[in-house]
């Protein structure tokens, strides 16, 4: 399926679906906007019908799940239907379709693996990095499948984001390194891990009011929606910093 640049087909599944084909959103049902994201989600090999109708439909029969996914493909309409190649057995997608969460997997993976990026030809991390990490994927999307796939993104995200906080703390760019780590906290308020980038950065650019906060935030909602305490390995960090004023 071979298409001008200016019919170039974007799908979007970070901070919720959308479709474009061009410069226009195209509008589709609900469906379908569920087969095109679970295939967008997928490698670029194509995907078994089968695999499609299981998988979206997983509490009926398969003749019925087939029908389903059948319907679905239908209502796409030519618009919609221009971002698959779909085959009696499989469907995968068009050659020029372009997808955000695969161009922000890339940017993760080359910031846990710098090799990737010169391989690859990955830019070097950035602000524009960190913002393409911040955002959830299908978010208010409660299939198994979908929610599977958000839990390995906000994983891999978090991951890179603390990376790419120490890297910036590294290299004396404390915006971008707070900006990292604070994204990182959003994403998990209560992950240490990123508390801990965070207040390292704090503490490298030489303010330990911010650093002594943070540690503060985090101990108040650790003991008030789990019920424990800050490891060592952060409550030392701002250990010196817990000084009575006269």
């Amino acid at each position: 399926m071979a298409h001008g640049p200016e019919s170039r087909i974007r799908i979007a599944v970070l901070g919720g679906f959308d479709l474009w084909v061009g410069d226009e959103p195209a509008e589709i049902p609900l469906s379908s906007e569920r087969v095109l994201a679970f295939i967008a989600l997928c490698s670029r090999a194509a995907v078994p019908r089968s695999l499609i109708a299981g998988t979206l439909w997983p509490d009926v029969p398969d003749r019925c799940a087939q029908a389903n996914l059948r319907s679905a493909l239908s209502r796409l309409r030519d618009t919609g239907k221009r971002a698959l190649d779909i085959g009696t057995s499989e469907v995968r997608l068009a050659r020029d379709a372009v997808v955000d969460f695969r161009y922000a997997t890339s940017l993760a993976q080359a910031v846990l693996d710098p090799t990737t990026s010169t391989r690859n030809g990955t830019p070097g991390p950035t602000m524009a990095t960190v913002e393409a990490l911040a955002v959830d994927l299908l978010p208010g999307w409660y299939d198994d499948w979908a929610q599977l796939e958000a839990e390995r993104w906000r994983q891999l995200r978090l991951h890179a984001l603390e990376t790419l906080a120490k890297t910036f703390t590294a290299a004396e760019r404390y915006a971008e390194a707070v900006a990292a780590a604070r994204t990182a906290v959003h994403a998990d308020p209560l992950r240490e891990s990123s508390r801990i980038c965070l207040v390292r950065t704090h503490l490298a650019e030489g303010n330990p009011s911010e650093a002594l906060h943070e540690f503060r935030d985090y101990a108040r909602r650790l003991k008030a929606e789990l019920g424990l305490h800050p490891t060592p390995r952060l409550s030392t960090l701002v250990a010196d910093l817990h000084v009575v004023a006269p």
